[in-house]
């Protein structure tokens, strides 16, 4: 392919230059014809003026089979046949150089067309798997991801002790925590924040919980908390329930 667009755009730079010789070739026949024309035809009208005055005065006899123009007239009209032949011919090498810089570039824009579907061949099952697992998030500790986290939570409930860490913390973002980026439209947000996901991140343990995933700094975490862990929101609820 690299070879090929090196070799396509070195004749596409020199076309130009080649056209422009062979046009001034085309225009220096067309102006030698012209002229040798020109001179033909008043060789011509002379000689036949001549023929008339000698029908006229006895000298020539009027017969058509034995009247004929000169050498030099003659002569004159072979060679501009010669030159139109060779305009004839300059022109469909021109038409032809053309014609296979065009088909040079067909085959151009279908290359590049066929690397674009390659392209976007490749990078589509990356992309699903990518909007389907979105599970691999640095700093996360040791939870797989969101799509399966209330199923990785149970797990983690059975080995975990049943110690819980209720933390109550302020629902709005410490100073310097929240990032002032540029967001997808269609890049799921969290946290109280209502930001991306971004550094290290923590899920609550209520599986009815409306947030489920909450950055270290929102919610005052500095490392992994072991054990249960709810937020401040589904903490709240569960001591009210707990005080009926």
């Amino acid at each position: 392919m690299s070879s090929f667009v090196d070799e396509f755009q070195a004749n596409l730079e020199a076309l130009p230059n080649i056209l422009q010789k062979k046009y001034s070739l085309l225009r220096d026949l067309d102006k030698s014809l012209q002229e040798i024309q020109r001179q033909n035809e008043q060789r011509c009208e002379q000689e036949i003026e001549d023929i008339k005055q000698g029908v006229k005065a006895g000298n020539i006899t009027p017969n058509t089979s034995l009247i004929r123009f000169s050498d030099e007239a003659l002569d004159e009209q072979k060679h501009s046949i010669r030159i139109a032949d060779e305009k004839m011919a300059l022109a469909v090498q021109a038409y032809d150089f053309v014609d296979a810089h065009i088909q040079q570039l067909d085959q151009f824009l279908k290359l590049c067309d066929e690397d674009n579907r390659r392209e976007r061949d490749t990078a589509a099952p990356a992309l699903l798997a990518s909007s389907l697992d979105g599970n691999t998030k640095s700093g996360r500790g040791s939870e797989s991801g969101r799509g399966g986290r209330k199923k990785t939570r149970l797990i983690a409930a059975e080995e975990a002790t049943e110690t819980e860490v209720a933390v109550a913390t302020t629902t709005a973002n410490p100073a310097g925590t929240q990032l002032d980026l540029p967001v997808d439209p269609n890049e799921p947000t969290y946290c109280f924040c209502n930001q991306v996901s971004y550094g290290d991140m923590i899920a609550c343990d209520n599986p009815d919980c409306k947030i489920e995933w909450f950055h270290f700094g929102c919610v005052g975490l500095k490392e992994k908390v072991k054990g249960k862990w709810y937020c401040s929101d589904c903490a709240s609820l569960k001591n009210r329930r707990r005080g009926r």
